[in-house]
């Protein structure tokens, strides 16, 4: 206890986010091995720990880096299918479906990461607007790419085709991705435990970021760019760092989700997905990790809980959505809860004090 009371209230902060993605962790599975847990809900588990991947790789985007970025799905197409088309590949090779979901989700991440990379080199030259119309340009033409691949498998061997059917498969061959088709019959093997695992991957990869050299140089960047290169801070080098990193955790995200379903088509991860993440972040805090996987979880379950409302259901969404922004971003409740925290802090150490007494 005494440990606790000595850390920092940063470090605090994020043993409490591990603390609660544990604890949520081990009673959602509980409540699923004593069969607490509608279909519908379970159907639901992996995509949220898709979508908390998601919200945390583009907070580290924008809320670390302080860039706004608008082509995040590209990312996570980029990783779903290539984590899917890898997975599928390896069927007969490896049997094991967890070992088969880790190499996919592996693969996904190295596939994103490079094109994040490459992307990246160009764009992170810019700032501001600027850099939001390019990502989401370049976002809707990986998108676009995405959906123009043609590959499969003939005796052992990949086979690819931009645009048209050019494969030329023997009769033993089989298809994998079908261009504007996607991927078809795929088997289910994402799990509720490799997303919670996924998870908590990108948590200790953030936060021991976020805490190290690297970290406080990007966040210098954020804070003032002319300061930070004029004491000698390479601010491109940090930038594209981050970005890859990013770049990398939501192909990972993507290799999950699209492991989950049994088709996989491009045009799921478009510029509505992009700015879906984008909600989660800002809703849940730019910079707050635990904030954004707290929305990404709500905001996944908000539109299927309101689904009884049929003819009001987006529009209530709506509402909602826009009532927790207002009240969130609110000056003055921020001030109420910040007084209030204090008293309690000033409390505590009255406490303290007299029983040192």
């Amino acid at each position: 206890m005494n440990k606790l009371k000595g850390m920092n209230r940063t470090t605090r902060k994020n043993y409490l986010t591990y603390a609660l993605v544990i604890a949520a962790y081990v009673i959602l599975e509980a409540m699923m091995r004593g069969g607490g847990l509608k279909a519908a809900t379970k159907g639901m588990l992996v995509p949220i720990c898709a979508y908390i991947v998601m919200a945390l790789s583009l907070n580290l985007t924008v809320g670390v880096m302080g860039e706004l970025s608008l082509g995040h799905a590209g990312f996570m197409s980029v990783g779903a299918f290539t984590g899917t088309a890898a997975t599928m590949c390896l069927q007969a090779a490896i049997p094991s479906t967890g070992l088969r979901l880790c190499i996919g989700i592996v693969i996904g991440a190295v596939a994103a990461a490079i094109i994040g990379f490459l992307i990246g080199i160009p764009v992170l030259r810019l700032r501001g607007d600027y850099l939001a119309i390019v990502t989401l340009a370049f976002g809707e033409i990986i998108k676009s790419l995405v959906g123009n691949v043609y590959m499969g498998v003939d005796h052992g061997q990949l086979r690819f085709s931009m645009f048209t059917n050019e494969l030329n498969l023997s009769p033993e061959g089989k298809i994998i991705i079908e261009g504007a088709m996607g991927i078809r019959s795929i088997p289910k093997i994402a799990t509720f435990t490799a997303g919670f695992i996924l998870i908590m991957i990108s948590l200790v990869v953030i936060f021991h970021m976020v805490g190290s050299r690297s970290g406080r140089a990007i966040m210098a960047i954020r804070d003032n760019y002319i300061a930070a290169e004029s004491i000698g801070i390479p601010a491109f080098k940090y930038k594209i760092t981050a970005f890859t990193i990013s770049a990398a955790m939501a192909g990972a995200a993507g290799a999950l989700f699209g492991n989950n379903y049994s088709s996989l088509i491009a045009n799921k991860f478009n510029i509505d997905t992009s700015i879906l993440i984008l909600v989660f972040v800002v809703l849940g805090g730019q910079g707050n990790m635990l904030g954004s996987i707290i929305a990404a979880a709500a905001l996944t379950i908000l539109p299927e809980a309101l689904r009884g409302f049929a003819d009001y259901r987006m529009l209530m969404y709506a509402v909602i959505l826009i009532a927790v922004m207002l009240v969130s971003n609110n000056a003055k409740i921020k001030d109420v809860l910040k007084n209030a925290a204090e008293k309690r802090t000033e409390k505590k150490l009255a406490k303290g004090g007299a029983a040192d007494e």
